[in-house]
C-alpha cells in the first residue's frame, strides 16, 4: 500500500476529527436516486479536496452518460466496467466474469491507500443477483476500513442483502412513489443518463 495521505480537512476543530471515520454507505431501493445519490456526494467530496473515484459494475463500458462528463471534469476517475444490465446480456457466466473482473479493480483501489471516497456503483446487484460472494466482499471491505479508518466506501443498487445493512454505518432505501416510466415516457437524457 502507498503511503497515507494526510487528509486536507482544513477548518475542522482537530477534536471533533476525532469523532469522525471513515463510513460505509448504502444506497439502496426501488426507487430512482441511488447513483444520482452517490455522485452528489462525490461532487461534495471533491469540492472539499477529498480524493474520488468511482467504479461501475453493470453499465456497458461503451456507453458515456452525464456523470462521466461531470465528474471527470472535477477530476474523479470514473470506470465503467460493465457489459450492461443482464437483460441485456442474457449471459450469465459473461455476467460473473465482468463482475469479478470489476470487483478486482475496487480492491485495487480500496488497497491503494489513494482515496477518501469511492464508490461501487450498482456493487449490490452483482451482490443480488450472487455474481459475487457476499462474504468475500464484506471481509474485504471490513479489512480495508480498519487499514484505512478514514476511507469512505459507498455501495448502490437495489435489494440490499441484510448482512451489508448491518455492515453499514448509513442506509438510505429509496423508495418509487411515482415514475415516469409507468406513464410511458422514457429514459431521459440529463435525467436519467
Amino acid at each position: 500500500m502507498s503511503e497515507k495521505r494526510e487528509k486536507p480537512y482544513k477548518w475542522r476543530r482537530e477534536d471533533y476529527r476525532e469523532k469522525t471515520k471513515g463510513l460505509l454507505i448504502v444506497n439502496t431501493g426501488d426507487g430512482k436516486g441511488k447513483t444520482t445519490c452517490s455522485i452528489g456526494l462525490m461532487v461534495r467530496a471533491a469540492g472539499q479536496g477529498l480524493n474520488c473515484c468511482m467504479i461501475q459494475f453493470m453499465k456497458s463500458k461503451t456507453d458515456r452518460y452525464g456523470e462521466h462528463e461531470s465528474l471527470e471534469k472535477l477530476g474523479i476517475e470514473v470506470h465503467t466496467m460493465g457489459d450492461g444490465f443482464t437483460w441485456d446480456t442474457k449471459d450469465p457466466a459473461q455476467d460473473i466474469k465482468t463482475s469479478e473482473e470489476t470487483w478486482e479493480l475496487c480492491v485495487e483501489k480500496m488497497r491503494s491507500g489513494e482515496y477518501d471516497l469511492l464508490v461501487f456503483d450498482e456493487l449490490v446487484y452483482v451482490l443480488d443477483y450472487k455474481f459475487l460472494d457476499l462474504d468475500k466482499v464484506l471481509t474485504e471491505i471490513k479489512a480495508n476500513r480498519e487499514d484505512q479508518p478514514a476511507l469512505h466506501i459507498v455501495v448502490s443498487g437495489r435489494n440490499a442483502p441484510a448482512e451489508l445493512i448491518e455492515a453499514a454505518d448509513l442506509v438510505t432505501e429509496m423508495k418509487e412513489v411515482k415514475h415516469p416510466f409507468n406513464a410511458g415516457i422514457y429514459a431521459q437524457q440529463g435525467i436519467e443518463f
